[in-house]
């Protein structure tokens, strides 16, 4: 591997795009520390070969790191190198508003700043197609090779969210959902605050909506009959909220906001 570097200045249209590549490259790091400091942006460091430890925070402490292992670096987190041999790595630098998103999904995590993987090769590969796109000046592309390498630190999956979203359109209080579930409120708040970076609220109202746009595009329902489906007794406040909500009546979904409804129309 060739110690190679490439910084990128995204003009403001790139910019739009809510994340963009500001820098990647390869380097070899020798065994001995290197310089702390604090970045202005996010990074991804991929070690491919390698011990030591990374200094991290405040407290400056001292976290194992052994290949392969993906290294997480906040603006404004102080780090430090610490290698034991001689490291290789790959890296990126990266900012824009959809950060903000990332780190309340759970793929940027300023508490696990190291991150090892049973199974390397999808960070591996992943890395691989960013280093390449890298250089070929294609801001979507290079968007995408982004969201694709943050896209393996993804928070594990969480059985009690993905079971309230099996029964978010059937009428329930909080506490019933909780006790369908076998777990308490704050349980099934923290479960999925983990997993969506949302609550259980939201987590049943999207579930609910996008079960209702299903029927409304492919169901020749009545409203009122797709609100029942959706745990909506009262089809006027079903609708009220789905216009809220969707930015168009149900009607409307169906006629225009929905593929169905445009194949239909032609």
């Amino acid at each position: 591997m060739h110690d190679w570097s490439i910084y990128l200045t995204p003009g403001a249209v790139e910019r739009q795009l809510g994340l963009f590549c500001l820098g990647a490259g390869e380097q070899t790091n020798a065994s001995r520390p290197a310089p702390e400091r604090a970045l202005g942006c996010h990074a991804l460091v991929w070690v491919k070969e390698g011990h030591g430890h990374l200094l991290h925070g405040p407290d400056r402490h001292l976290l194992e790191v052994r290949a392969p292992a993906l290294l997480t670096l906040f603006p404004g987190v102080l780090h430090g190198y610490r290698p034991a041999t001689r490291w290789r790595q790959a890296w990126t630098l990266f900012s824009g508003p959809a950060t903000e998103a990332l780190t309340a999904l759970g793929h940027l995590d300023v508490n696990q700043p190291v991150r090892r993987y049973a199974d390397p090769q999808a960070v591996d590969r992943a890395f691989t197609r960013l280093l390449r796109v890298s250089k070929q000046h294609n801001a979507v592309q290079l968007t995408g090779a982004l969201y694709d390498v943050l896209s393996q630190q993804a928070p594990p999956q969480d059985d009690v969210t993905a079971r309230l979203a099996e029964l978010a359109c059937t009428p329930m209080s909080m506490q019933g959902y909780a006790s369908a579930l076998g777990v308490t409120v704050k349980e099934l708040r923290d479960a999925v605050r983990r997993t969506t970076g949302s609550t259980p609220h939201e987590l049943i109202l999207a579930t609910r909506l996008s079960c209702a746009k299903v029927l409304l595009a492919e169901e020749d329902l009545a409203v009122s009959v797709v609100a029942r489906r959706v745990g909506y007794d009262d089809p006027a406040y079903f609708s009220r909220l789905f216009a809220a909500r969707v930015g168009m009546s149900p009607v409307s979904f169906r006629r225009s906001g929905s593929l169905a409804g445009r194949i239909s129309s032609l």
